[in-house]
C-alpha cells in the first residue's frame, strides 16, 4: 500500500505541533471513531476498511521528502521537525472486525494513546473507513434486493478515481458482491473477475450474428452475449439463440444472454421464453442499466426472469447517500495510564458524545439471534447476568428486559504497544463473516424501506457518567457567567 502518512489535514499537524511547544506531547489520549446515522435510511451499516487502516498504519513514517515540504510551508519549528523524523505508532488500536453490522454511536475503532501519535490518525482512518463502509453497506442492500441471484459490480470507469474503483471494489464484495469488473482490484485482493463485451464490439462487425460468432470463436467456453446493441427481441436474443445452438451443437455449454437497456421485466420474461423454446433452458439471463437495490427489488416482484444483475455507477458513488459521515472524537485523557473521562457538548443533542474509554456489547438469544447492543465502559462484565434491563438513552422511559442470553464483545485487539496483534483474514473469510452476521438479524432489521430499529443503548452505568460530565459543565458554565 502506498504510505499515506501524508494524507492529512494541516490542522493536525498544527495541533501536534502546538502539543509539543506546550508540553502535551505525551499526554495520552482515547479518540472513538463512530457514525451518527444510517445511510440509505437503512437498518445497519456493515463495518469496512479496517485492513487498509492497519497497512496505514504500518507504514505511518514521514520521509525527508515530507518532511522538505513542510519545512518549506514556514509554518513549523525545526524540533517539530526532528519529532516528526523519528515519528512511529506507539499506541493500541481496537476495532470491530470488517463485516460487521453496526450501528450508530457505537465505536468502530477505538485508538489509545499519546496525544502526538493519536491525534495525527484522525483524517487518513476517517478517509478509509467512510468511503468502505458506505460502499460495503450499499453492496449488502443490493445484494439484499437481488436474492440467490448473484451481484457483479461493474462501477470502475463512474468511480470517483481510482482508489475509489479498487477499494470500492474490494468494499462491495465484502457487502455480497460475487465478482468486479475491476481487474486490478481482482490481482490486488483476489476478487473474481467478470465481463463480457461492450456494444463497440457488436457494432465493429458487419452484423450483429457475425459478432457473436466471433466471440464464441474466442471464448466458447464463456459465451455471454449482450443482445440489446439493435433490438434486443428481434435481432439480439435470435442472434444470440443460433450462436447458442451452434455451440451446443459442439460440445459447449452456452452461458446467456446480457440485457442492457429498456424495459429489463419483459424483455427478460420474453428472452427467457425465446430460450426455453429453442432448448437453451440453462442459459442465464444478466440484467444490468444503472441499477440499485430498489430497482432490483421491484424488478424482481414484477416476476422479471433475470438470474444475475450487473451494478456499476450507483454501487461504486453510492449515489443516494454519498458520505457516511463518520467522526472522529476525544473520549478520554490522562497520564501514566490513569484516564479521565472526556466529553463534547453540543446544542444538538446527536453531537453531544458519549465519555470514556467503551466497548460494544452484542446480546443474542439462545438461538442466535441477535437481541440489542449496548455501548458500556470497558471495564464493566454482562457475561454472568441472568438478566438485565436496557433503556433508551434519549426516550429513557423505553426499557426492555434481556434474559436467557449470551453476549459477545465487538471490539478486538488490533495494536498493541504500536505491534498489530492481529491476523488479517482473507477477503473471501470477511465477506463468510458478514453472511453469518447478518444472517444473527432478523429480517425487519435488514428490510430495505422503514426497517425495524434495532436496540442500541447505553449501559446505566455510563448513562450515569455522561449525565454527571453534563451537569458539572453545565454548573461551570453558569459559574463563569456569574
Amino acid at each position: 500500500m502506498e504510505n499515506l502518512t501524508m494524507l492529512t489535514d494541516l490542522y493536525q499537524l498544527t495541533m501536534m505541533q502546538g502539543y509539543l511547544v506546550n508540553g502535551y506531547q505525551n499526554k495520552e489520549a482515547v479518540f472513538d471513531v463512530f457514525f451518527r446515522s444510517i445511510p440509505f435510511n437503512g437498518g445497519y451499516a456493515l463495518a469496512a476498511g479496517l485492513e487498509q487502516v492497519v497497512e496505514f498504519i504500518e507504514n505511518l513514517r514521514f520521509g525527508e521528502e515530507d518532511l522538505a515540504y513542510l519545512q518549506g510551508l514556514q509554518l513549523f519549528q525545526e524540533d517539530f521537525i526532528e519529532e516528526l523524523r523519528n515519528f512511529r505508532f506507539t499506541g493500541d488500536i481496537d476495532a470491530v472486525q470488517e463485516g460487521t453490522p453496526v450501528f450508530p454511536y457505537e465505536p468502530l475503532i477505538r485508538v489509545k494513546g499519546r496525544i502526538f501519535e493519536t491525534q495525527l490518525l484522525e483524517t487518513s482512518i476517517l478517509n478509509l473507513i467512510n468511503f468502505e463502509t458506505l460502499i460495503a453497506t450499499k453492496a449488502s442492500r443490493v445484494a439484499a434486493a437481488a436474492g440467490k441471484g448473484p451481484i457483479m459490480e461493474f462501477g470502475l470507469r463512474r468511480a470517483q478515481g481510482p482508489d475509489a474503483g479498487v477499494l470500492g471494489a474490494r468494499a462491495a464484495f465484502i457487502g455480497g458482491c460475487q465478482s468486479t469488473s475491476n481487474v486490478l482490484a481482482g490481482k490486488r485482493y483476489g476478487i473474481p473477475v467478470s465481463g463480457t463485451q461492450a456494444h463497440s464490439w457488436i457494432q465493429c462487425f458487419p452484423t450483429e450474428l457475425e459478432a457473436f460468432r466471433a466471440y464464441a470463436r474466442t471464448f466458447p467456453d464463456n459465451c455471454l452475449l449482450l443482445v440489446d446493441t439493435y433490438s434486443a427481441l428481434e435481432s439480439g436474443v435470435p442472434n444470440a439463440i443460433k450462436v447458442g445452438l451452434e455451440l451446443e451443437a459442439k460440445g459447449y455449454h452456452f452461458q446467456g444472454i446480457r440485457l442492457d437497456s429498456g424495459d429489463l421485466t419483459y424483455l427478460s420474461k420474453e428472452a427467457r421464453r425465446m430460450l426455453d423454446e429453442a432448448g437453451l433452458k440453462s442459459a442465464i439471463i444478466v440484467g444490468s442499466n444503472d441499477l440499485d437495490e430498489e430497482t432490483i427489488f421491484s424488478i424482481r416482484a414484477q416476476g422479471a426472469a433475470i438470474d444475475a444483475w450487473g451494478v456499476g455507477t450507483h454501487l461504486i458513488t453510492s449515489k443516494d447517500s454519498p458520505s457516511l459521515g463518520g467522526v472522529y472524537k476525544l473520549a478520554a485523557e490522562g497520564e501514566q495510564g490513569v484516564f479521565h473521562p472526556r466529553l463534547k457538548v453540543s446544542e444538538n443533542i446527536s453531537k453531544i458524545t458519549n465519555p470514556g474509554i467503551k466497548k460494544i456489547v452484542r446480546f443474542y438469544d439462545r438461538a442466535g439471534k441477535a437481541m440489542a447492543d449496548l455501548i458500556a465502559l470497558d471495564d464493566e462484565d454482562f457475561g454472568d447476568r441472568k438478566s438485565l434491563t436496557i433503556f433508551d438513552p434519549i426516550q429513557t422511559w423505553k426499557r426492555k428486559t434481556l434474559t436467557n442470553f449470551r453476549t459477545r464483545e465487538l471490539l478486538l485487539p488490533i495494536f498493541r504497544e504500536g505491534r498489530r496483534v492481529y491476523e488479517l483474514p482473507t477477503l473471501q473469510e470477511i465477506q463468510e463473516y458478514s453472511r453469518q452476521e447478518l444472517d444473527s438479524f432478523w429480517d425487519e432489521v435488514k428490510r430495505l424501506a422503514n426497517p425495524h430499529t434495532y436496540i442500541v443503548d447505553l449501559s446505566a452505568k455510563l448513562f450515569e457518567l455522561k449525565q454527571q460530565l453534563l451537569l458539572t459543565i453545565h454548573n461551570e458554565i453558569k459559574a463563569n457567567q456569574n
